[in-house]
């Protein structure tokens, strides 16, 4: 079987693997992306209908393409995404082979590099990224058994409200996805149920300027002086329905049910923690606390960025709120499914190398990992809080293609 051999193989042709290639190119380092299904998959078909990108087409894009069609603004739809991903990725000439499904990485034998095994044949590279993002696989826990009398699914299958079996919904989780698939499925008709567990809740925008601006001018994307944050909670913003604060208080009064985290099922009854009255107040601090130093910075700068006092009101408390839940008769609520919104974990199998810690985690700093060759991109807080982000993956890609040339200027030397 023939080898074929590179300098780098990039491992994903999302937009992490794009902006890694456009780096790549301009710096004329030979290079090829493997892609087992299609350019910008997750965006077609691992995301429901009515998805629309979390920042504004001004913000969520790569340098040296705008959304020309959609108005800045505006938060362009899945569909739109994916076809900006694989228009950029035609502009620069991505070296991309789709249908390529990469199997197992391991260290050459007695030579530099690695020996990539793929559904294509054998590829040997000095260096491999691995650019598969941070939504690898549908992570969900194993609480409520597969022979309960209730339909399960994860979000990631979810494309429409009529998808569902009939009746109720609970949907576990209340980041993005989860807030505005409640939403959604109310709006249906649907009664919904929606568990809230710890989250940050910031707004969608305030005098007149997005989150995303205020990330940037607060310092936000770079944490550099940042306030202690809790890790891996859910993010709760949304650019559904052209951008709105994501509100539970609002959620609950158009007829959504809040519960807290969801802890247990037996005999037929969910059972939830009783946090979900810490649960909303800790992601009210966070929302002010934004508007608070967006304030500040105002004054500081002499902005002349008009007052925004209703977004310091507050909706009032919802029963739901007063007297929590703490549990459901899954037959007698009428629950028809379960949908759970709780994430992604991380799949490197295929990376045979000494790039990980105990629990499996990548070992890395911005990205260069622990082992010499082997690169991650796109996770999340690989840099910084913008690394999972379309705009945050394309710098990060710009700094690991620039150590690709350090490294390769050292295989390159010979003593004089």
């Amino acid at each position: 079987m023939a080898v074929e051999v590179t300098d780098t193989l990039v491992v994903g042709a999302g937009q992490s693997g794009i902006a890694m290639s456009e780096h790549l190119s301009a710096l004329k380092i030979p290079h090829i992306v493997l892609e087992r299904r299609r350019i910008a998959e997750n965006w077609s078909s691992m995301r429901w209908d009515s998805l629309v990108a979390n920042g504004p087409a001004w913000h969520d894009r790569f340098p040296n393409l705008k959304f020309e069609d959609v108005h800045p603004d505006a938060f362009p739809n899945k569909d739109r995404v994916a076809k900006y991903f694989n228009d950029y990725a035609a502009m620069i000439k991505a070296p991309i082979r789709t249908g390529v499904d990469v199997k197992h990485v391991k260290h050459s034998q007695g030579r530099p590099g690695y020996t990539v095994t793929t559904s294509d044949g054998i590829f040997e590279a000095r260096r491999v990224v691995a650019a598969t993002g941070p939504f690898q696989v549908p992570s969900f826990p194993s609480i409520v058994p597969a022979d309960a009398a209730v339909d399960q699914l994860h979000s990631s299958t979810y494309k429409n409200p009529g998808q569902l079996a009939d009746g109720a919904v609970l949907v576990v989780g209340c980041g993005a996805s989860g807030s505005q698939i409640a939403e959604e499925l109310c709006k249906a008709g649907r009664k919904v149920y929606l568990s809230v567990g710890e989250h940050y809740r910031p707004p969608r925008a305030y005098r007149q300027r997005d989150y995303c601006w205020w990330l940037g001018a607060l310092g936000l994307w770079d944490e550099v002086k940042s306030k202690r944050k809790k890790r891996h909670v859910a993010f709760a913003v949304s650019g559904y329905e052209g951008g709105r604060t994501v509100d539970f208080r609002r959620l609950a009064h158009m007829g959504v049910t809040l519960v807290g985290v969801t802890r247990s099922y037996e005999n037929g009854t969910l059972h939830f923690e009783n946090d979900l009255v810490r649960n909303i107040a800790e992601g009210d601090e966070a929302y002010f606390e934004v508007l608070r130093d967006a304030d500040a910075y105002i004054e500081r700068k002499g902005l002349d960025l008009p007052p925004e006092p209703e977004a310091w009101q507050r909706f009032d408390d919802p029963d739901c709120l007063k007297e929590p839940i703490l549990s459901l008769d899954v037959k007698n609520s009428g629950i028809g499914t379960i949908l759970w919104a709780t994430g992604f974990k991380y799949d490197f199998s295929w990376l045979d190398v000494d790039a990980f810690d105990e629990q499996g985690m990548p070992l890395h700093k911005r990205g260069v990992s622990a082992e010499n060759g082997i690169y991650f991109l796109g996770l999340p807080d690989l840099t910084n809080r913008a690394s999972a982000f379309i705009y945050g993956c394309w710098q990060d890609a710009k700094h690991i293609a620039d150590h690709i040339v350090i490294q390769r200027n050292y295989d390159a030397y010979t003593r004089a």
